[in-house]
């Protein structure tokens, strides 16, 4: 599905990482997207990297004439830009529009009230966006089309792979895949400083654990095997890696990561 006249509010990480992703996949065009930036390198940014984008600081006009808002700003600036006017003290006109929203912890109603429609989306998408490798949940409003739908996937799926869920299930969302790359970055941490203390040199423990982790999710998505059925068949009788798991099960790792997604995600809910 082709993507026209879309433009984005905040032009920082992820705003380029999703969009870098709808642009290289080809379902956006740079000639159809509009930037509005509130600082200059970001708007230099956007220029020298797609130079058939338009870029404008006025946010009124740039609303006018999009047929997709995105909205990519931090949380606590959301109804600064909703209820944003230009210097002849025009509102900015949402209507008509559909309005994706990737501000953490902005619920559908907040969007709903300050756009005035409920044709809204929200998104929750995550860091390896920026590396076509993104996880993102998003919940839909009564005013969105299942064409909306089909665009909304469109877009999240040319970064990544993307899980319609239901409101409440975004904190879910936001402990697993927001939240997520976090736990995977310490565990790489973890298992290179293992193998810095089994007497590996730190660059080549480094590489031996991203490796490891990146090729281990891949079976998992390839082969379509449940984990513990994969974790099972590493584990032979009285091995290594058996060894292995009994150390981790002691201290709980298991758990512990369980744990670690529900305070994510009740935090999140607390933020809300």
């Amino acid at each position: 599905m082709q993507l026209t006249g879309l433009t984005v509010i905040g032009g920082g990480q992820m705003a380029r990482a999703l969009v870098g992703g709808m642009l290289e996949s080809g379902c956006l065009k740079a000639s159809e997207l509009t930037i509005v930036h509130k600082t200059k390198s970001t708007g230099e940014w956007w220029s020298s990297k797609y130079s058939e984008c338009t870029t404008t600081t006025d946010t009124v006009e740039a609303v006018a004439g999009a047929k997709v808002v995105m909205l990519a700003v931090k949380p606590h600036i959301i109804a600064e830009v909703l209820a944003v006017k230009n210097s002849a003290g025009k509102s900015a006109d949402w209507s008509g529009k559909l309005i994706v929203s990737i501000a953490a912890g902005i619920g559908l109603d907040k969007l709903i009230d300050g756009v005035g429609h409920d044709r809204v989306v929200r998104v929750m998408p995550n860091t390896p966006s920026l590396v076509g490798e993104g996880a993102s949940g998003f919940c839909v409003s009564g005013g969105v089309s299942d064409d909306d739908v089909q665009l909304i996937e469109t877009m999240l799926n040319s970064v990544g792979i993307a899980a319609q869920v239901t409101e409440p299930q975004m904190n879910g969302v936001t402990g697993v895949s927001g939240s997520g790359p976090a736990y995977v970055f310490l565990i790489i941490e973890a298992l290179a400083d293992g193998g810095v203390a089994a007497g590996l040199p730190r660059a080549t423990a480094l590489q031996l654990a991203t490796q490891t982790v990146l090729g281990a999710a891949k079976m998992v998505r390839e082969t379509g095997e449940h984990p513990g059925f994969l974790k099972d068949n590493v584990c032979s009788p009285g091995g290594t890696t058996i060894a292995a798991m009994s150390v981790l099960e002691q201290n709980a790792v298991r758990g512990a990561m369980i744990q670690a997604v529900q305070a994510s995600a009740n935090r999140s809910r607390e933020l809300a």
